[in-house]
């Protein structure tokens, strides 16, 4: 596939901000069923560049994203890659727990760093339609220092992770579930489980305008460093190949700055990619508002994930796919300690409205489809019975 154009560095608008004027965009919020709902819509730009607008139906606040992919999808690098999102929305919503959980219980921290590893992998051929995306345990290493004795401070994190409303997606099987429209008509998906309901479709109203901010939501750092990872990938195109059996480490460091807006910074390790720095911070009451909460961050890369499969098949089988779309809805519970639920998190399958612009037939569209929700790591995580593998450091 050659380098395509690199709409993002060309735009006059900046990648990231939170959107002032959400209700003239016209795209329409979720219904709120557990506490907690997102609706994210996610448009093709080229190549593997992506724009989101993420719709939290809780506060009403809309973030514009963009993402991109590294020299491993012959991208440009010019935004973080779609399972970042995920790896940053979860490690933020862990901080989120711990914090909670601490404060309630008067524990005073001294010092919290959470190190996040992600595992994902992808095994087959797209030519003889066996190749599939999978998800592995979550390792999470949770440094800190405090005055209570380790038993009661292995429960305290333990039940931090579970009060996590993506606790929700990670325990259990939860099966996504799609409507499928083909050039604006709505076809029956074919192997993926259908959504029983009317279609969705995205913004219709005036285009996202910046609302004015004083800190940079994301920026790329550099480089990650060199990893060893069994299976993992390096080089231009590797993720391209038609038979495939790798391992994807995406990480995340956080820490939580001092005017409360938490710090995460997140590596690419396999397939090698860049640094990125992000901020996120909950809406009022627990935070200002400042930077996309965890749950929108959880939201825009499981979209953007599913998107990149779409491009990825049709560019590796010369597919025709000139434009194509999702709308997706995710539901949560509210945190456990954050939301003062008292309960581990929950979570509805995810919903999505897959919309594309092709001049393949009705087949090919289902095939697209099937294809790009057997390869996305991230449906595979919802998919999946997950567990987070605790590790605890005192300084």
């Amino acid at each position: 596939m050659k380098q395509a154009e690199n709409i993002i560095a060309q735009s006059s608008a900046p990648p990231f901000f939170r959107v002032a004027n959400p209700e003239e965009v016209g795209l329409s919020p979720a219904p709120l069923r557990h506490g907690d709902a997102v609706r994210t819509w996610v448009n093709t730009l080229a190549g593997f560049q992506k724009e989101a607008l993420v719709l939290s139906t809780r506060t009403g606040a809309m973030w514009r994203l963009v993402s991109d992919e590294g020299a491993y999808l012959n991208g440009h690098d010019a935004a973080p890659c779609p399972l970042s999102f995920l790896t940053v929305g979860m490690i933020s919503s862990y901080m989120n727990e711990i914090m909670a959980l601490a404060a309630r219980d008067g524990v005073t921290l001294r010092h919290l760093r959470l190190v996040q590893n992600n595992h994902y992998t992808m095994k087959g051929s797209m030519m003889k339609r066996t190749m599939t995306g999978g998800a592995l345990p979550v390792e999470l290493e949770v440094e800190i220092d405090c005055d209570l004795p380790d038993g009661a401070l292995s429960e305290m994190l333990a039940n931090a992770v579970h009060a996590s409303p993506l606790n929700g997606l990670m325990r259990g099987v939860l099966p996504s579930l799609f409507t499928l429209s083909r050039n604006g008509t709505q076809i029956a998906p074919g192997a993926a489980r259908a959504l029983d309901g009317a279609v969705v479709g995205g913004p219709t109203g005036a285009a996202p305008i910046a609302a004015p901010s004083d800190v940079t939501l994301i920026e790329r750092l550099g480089l990650s460093p060199h990893k060893p990872v069994a299976k993992g990938t390096t080089g231009a195109a590797t993720s391209l190949t038609d038979e495939q059996d790798r391992t994807l480490n995406p990480a995340a460091i956080c820490t939580l700055r001092e005017d409360g807006i938490k710090e995460i910074e997140q590596h690419l390790y396999s397939p090698h990619g860049s640094i990125f720095r992000y901020l996120s911070e909950e809406a009022p009451p627990h935070g200002m508002g400042r930077a996309p909460d965890a749950v929108s961050y959880i939201s825009a890369g499981i979209a953007f994930c599913f998107m990149t499969q779409f491009g990825r098949m049709a560019s590796m089988e010369r597919l025709d796919l000139s434009h194509y779309a999702v709308v997706q809805d995710t539901h949560f519970s509210l945190g456990g300690a954050s939301g003062g639920t008292g309960r581990a998190g929950t979570a509805d399958p995810v919903e999505t409205h897959v919309h594309l612009t092709t001049t393949e037939g009705d087949d090919v569209a289902r095939d697209m489809l099937d294809v790009s929700e057997r390869t996305c790591f991230l449906h595979a995580f919802c998919r999946t019975d997950l567990k987070t593998r605790l590790k605890v450091t005192r300084p």
